[in-house]
């Protein structure tokens, strides 16, 4: 692959990828309008998860555990429920993502780590990614669990 290998100057990394095969181009593409729907689910989910994340942390101090715990829980929830694109984008991809913050997550660990504090960081990483992994498992199985039933198929 020629992406493993840097080109050594810049004019052969743009003929790189001017000879590279690309794919077919789709055959259809989404219209404006439902691009912007789906824009716009994605923003209001992102406001929604931003001002529960600024009203948790003003009630509650600076929880990164807590609201990464939580949104994970409920990823996993929506991971284990039936495929629903616009409940995705407005819950998932909105709502989690901006309620849900990694760079947060990563600067208060730093923030242990710069005042000296190794267990602190260390047990703060280590409990979000533990604690994160398992709520995700059990949201998964809860969504799995809520699904309906698949009508009956037909033996023929």
């Amino acid at each position: 692959l020629w992406c493993w290998r840097w080109p050594r100057s810049e004019q052969a990394y743009w003929r790189a990828l001017l000879v590279m095969d690309w794919g077919p181009m789709p055959e259809t593409k989404p219209s404006l309008q439902l691009e912007l729907q789906e824009l716009l689910l994605v923003g209001v989910g992102a406001v929604l998860g931003a001002l529960l994340r600024w009203q948790l942390a003003l009630h509650l101090g600076d929880q990164n555990l807590l609201v990464n715990v939580l949104g994970a829980a409920l990823l996993g929830l929506l991971a284990g429920l039936p495929a629903a694109p616009r409940r995705q984008l407005l819950l998932g991809i909105g709502f989690c993502g901006s309620l849900t913050t990694f760079s947060s997550w990563m600067l208060a660990a730093m923030k242990h780590l710069s005042s000296g504090d190794w267990a602190a960081a260390l047990g703060l990483i280590g409990l979000t990614l533990g604690l994160g992994v398992g709520v995700a498992a059990l949201g998964f199985s809860l969504g799995r669990w809520l699904k309906p039933p698949a009508p009956p198929q037909s033996p023929i």
